[in-house]
């Protein structure tokens, strides 16, 4: 694994461990908030949006993982990351994740799906200004987690 590898791999697994924080109530909305560029772009079957890295978006994220945890997520985790390097800059890297919700009949539900995002490395720390989502709430639908 290079470096780019190694700090990307590291990069999501503090995204992971951020997110199953928040599930039980530990929001670390700035340290999300800044795992983005000031303006990203969202794609998804229904369209493309783009963000900004404002005090709007960290409302968002707030409300996200509030959305989560009313769901019955229990935790999130990532099974796999593939990077791909586009340049001295720029990667993109394909993440498998697997979502545990407990359903309100009691029984636990696994859903797994793949993010791709674009990051940018300048400096040390990198930062995601893209990403890549399938139907999401279509899948939560048909799933019964949401109506």
């Amino acid at each position: 694994m290079d470096n780019i590898d190694k700090k990307l791999e590291d990069f999501f697994r503090e995204h992971e461990t951020r997110f199953n924080k928040s599930l039980v109530g530990k929001i670390d909305v700035e340290e999300t908030a800044n795992s983005f560029t000031d303006c990203f772009i969202e794609a998804n079957p229904f369209g493309v949006l783009c963000g900004k890295n404002d005090e709007q978006f960290r409302t968002v994220i707030t409300q996200g993982y509030e959305f989560y945890r009313s769901i019955g997520t229990k935790s999130m985790s990532i099974d796999s990351v593939e990077v791909s390097s586009l340049d001295e800059y720029h990667s993109m890297a394909k993440v498998h994740w697997h979502s545990f919700y407990n359903r309100k009949d009691g029984r636990e539900e696994l859903i797994e799906f793949d993010v791709i995002y674009f990051v940018q490395i300048i400096g040390e720390k990198p930062k995601i200004f893209a990403y890549i989502t399938s139907d999401e709430q279509g899948v939560l639908r048909e799933k019964g987690l949401i109506p």
